[in-house]
């Protein structure tokens, strides 16, 4: 069995959405400046690193991140490999590219290489509106990405309100440069932020045995 920690980590060259709150991080005490403890503050908006969307984010009457059934959070999942040349994902190269085999789908994607890089990167692979529809007519209950949105930069409501409003559970900001496409087991629960539209999220993948 072996254990993939597809979450980003969280420190001050973390690229962020443009307009979201800075991420600080900082020391508010320290043994070595005579603290009794290391103490650190941190700082951040909630769609900071990997994150879980709730209804709440795009719909007004929406579900918040603190009334999610976790069962959608915890169990199979598959890891799709979308070939470098697609820029775009949507409903004709989801038919073209891939088979569905699990109601729980990642997307991996030339995105990868940004996380590399601390600056935020427009030209992200992500869902078109149809694709999303798409995954919705097959049962499909989480979904997530390798980039800050699962939505293009330029148009991300059509994508998440299709996606939201039939429940499907939005992941974004994974790393999933060392997986490889397949089957695993997802683990991935966010903080309980009560009444909130989203909350960051420890994200794991567990191999199947062989």
């Amino acid at each position: 069995m072996a254990i993939f920690d597809i979450s980003t980590g969280i420190d001050e060259r973390l690229p962020l959405w443009p307009g979201d709150p800075e991420l600080k991080l900082h020391w508010a005490a320290q043994i070595q400046q005579g603290d009794l403890v290391n103490l650190t503050e941190l700082s951040m908006g909630i769609h900071s690193g990997t994150h879980i969307d709730a209804p709440l984010h795009f719909l007004p009457n929406g579900k918040p991140i603190d009334s999610l059934g976790l069962d959608a959070l915890i169990g199979e999942v598959q890891v799709l490999d979308i070939p470098q040349e697609v820029d775009v994902i949507t409903s004709e190269s989801l038919q073209n590219l891939v088979e569905i085999n699990a109601s729980r789908v990642l997307f991996k994607t030339k995105n990868s290489q940004f996380w590399d890089s601390p600056i935020f990167q427009q030209d992200y692979v992500a869902l078109e509106a149809s694709a999303a529809q798409w995954l919705v007519e097959r049962g499909v209950k989480l979904v997530g990405i390798d980039y800050l949105s699962i939505a293009p930069f330029k148009d991300p409501a059509p994508t998440h309100e299709i996606l939201l409003s039939n429940e499907v559970v939005i992941v974004e900001s994974l790393d999933l440069r060392s997986v490889e496409p397949g089957l695993y087991t997802l683990i991935c629960l966010p903080l309980k932020l009560v009444g909130r539209e989203a909350a960051p999220a420890r994200a794991i993948l567990i191999s199947p045995e062989i």
